[in-house]
């Protein structure tokens, strides 16, 4: 074999040898970036859960020490009790034998001061149902908003007053003067307020026209101001009945005429305020009486 031929063969070998090699350079390259990125990753995640840890360890020792302050006040509080319940069977010993009270009497005091702790307790039983009551009424009001949108004040405001939802319409959203036909405006307004009264099926209320001092002329069958405000409640209660399928059991209808103004009748912006149907939702007196029905038993 001549000797060109051994250097062409020696050359080809040492180039195929460093083409493979390079290859696997560059591969390795590659697999220690995407392992070098991952380290990071992990070690980013690890520093992430040791910060995580160390809060969580905070946490927890601010609430074991909560929890020994709480443990030791009722431990204190028990003591002041036996100790109280203590002094006051001694004291009540104590008058029995030098025969100032009776048996009789010194049992009724016994009875007396079981029974302040009962009532104690009802008094919040009937705290926490008020409360209760009131979050459930600012959550209907809350929706009733959300629910109507950005309507002007002056048309219609929802609020709560002593713990009694109110929603007030005004008269020039609801109908025309001197009519009680609800105008079509108002029927998308009185839907929106329904979809959330459906929602709460055991809710009930009252729908009351209100008129301002203005005596009704020339009206037909109508003769006042109060045949005015019981066809205005009427033809909304109607509305909410057949159209939006509210339980007419839950509902009621009442005419106020010019008798419930809540501004003064003497200007032309108190007379437009107090032309308005209101809405009431009724305070559920029954399940409040039978809560004092199942106390006092």
């Amino acid at each position: 074999m001549k000797l060109s031929q051994l250097v062409l063969i020696a050359s080809s070998s040492v180039l195929l040898f460093s083409c493979v090699s390079s290859k696997k350079f560059k591969t390795a390259q590659a697999d220690y970036v995407t392992l070098e990125t991952k380290y990071k990753t992990l070690e980013g995640d690890l520093s992430d859960c040791s910060t995580e840890k160390a809060t969580l360890a905070r946490e927890k020792a601010d609430l074991e020490r909560e929890m020994a302050l709480v443990n030791t006040r009722v431990k204190d509080l028990n003591s002041q009790i036996d100790f109280l319940k203590a002094n006051n069977n001694q004291a009540l010993k104590q008058l029995q034998d030098l025969s100032v009270i009776s048996n009789t009497q010194a049992e009724s005091i016994r009875k007396s001061m079981e029974n302040i702790g009962a009532k104690d307790s009802y008094i919040q039983t009937l705290q926490q149902q008020m409360a209760h009551k009131d979050s459930l009424n600012m959550a209907l009001v809350m929706n009733l908003k959300g629910a109507i949108g950005n309507l002007d004040d002056d048309d219609i405001n929802i609020k709560v007053d002593k713990g009694v939802v109110y929603i007030d319409i005004s008269d020039k959203l609801l109908f025309t003067t001197g009519k009680y036909e609800v105008t079509n405006q108002a029927k998308t307004v009185l839907g929106k307020v329904a979809t959330v009264l459906k929602n709460q099926p055991d809710i009930e209320f009252m729908v009351e026209g209100h008129t301002d001092n203005v005596p009704l002329k020339g009206s037909g069958a109508m003769l006042d101001n109060w045949d005015l405000s019981v066809k205005r409640a009427t033809a909304v209660v109607r509305i909410l009945q057949n159209q939006y399928g509210l339980d007419p059991t839950k509902m009621a209808a009442a005419g106020r005429g010019e008798f419930k103004p809540i501004a003064d009748n003497s200007t032309k912006e108190g007379k437009a305020s107090n032309r308005r149907t209101r809405i009431v939702i009724l305070p559920q007196l029954d399940q409040f009486f039978q809560l004092l029905e199942t106390k006092t038993n």
